[in-house]
């Protein structure tokens, strides 16, 4: 089985990662989002509420499973048996940034990294620009899946 992670903060989940997650699952047996805990990032939504807005969005697609995570991403990959780790990239900026962490996962975890670059449509959408958004109470709602959207009626 090819088994693979999607990790990430998903602060909150966006269409961006909606897009590398439903392509990426055509390519492997089983996606896991592995939504990350960091003691030193502050979040907008807790654990729990991330982990409800992905299961929510993707909960009729068996190949596709959430789970949360701390620690480093190479480790959980071992624990739970993951081969690849996917990573979308919007920009060049992003292809440098997540080209240093693939190096680095290989080799201390033996891990191998494949890229989706993000779809036209997407590419501008980050998590820390609909945060902002949602902050200043803009309109967010054509960036996010239907659990966000849902989450402040």
């Amino acid at each position: 089985m090819k088994r693979a992670i999607f990790p990430g903060s998903f602060d909150p989940i966006t269409l961006g990662h909606c897009d590398i997650i439903n392509r990426g699952v055509t390519l492997f047996d089983e996606v896991i989002v592995a939504i990350g805990e960091n003691s030193s990032k502050n979040y907008m939504f807790s654990i729990e509420e991330r982990k409800v807005f992905v299961e929510t969005t993707f909960k009729n697609y068996p190949k596709i499973k959430v789970m949360t995570y701390s620690g480093l991403t190479t480790d959980f990959c071992k624990e739970i048996k993951a081969e690849f780790i996917l990573r979308g990239l919007r920009n060049p900026v992003d292809f440098e940034f997540e080209k240093a962490i693939a190096h680095t996962n290989r080799k201390i975890g033996e891990i191998e990294t494949i890229f989706l670059p993000s779809s036209m449509e997407t590419s501008f959408i980050s998590s820390s620009i609909v945060r902002e958004i949602i902050q200043y109470k803009g309109a967010y709602k054509n960036l996010v899946p239907a659990a966000v959207k849902t989450f402040f009626l």
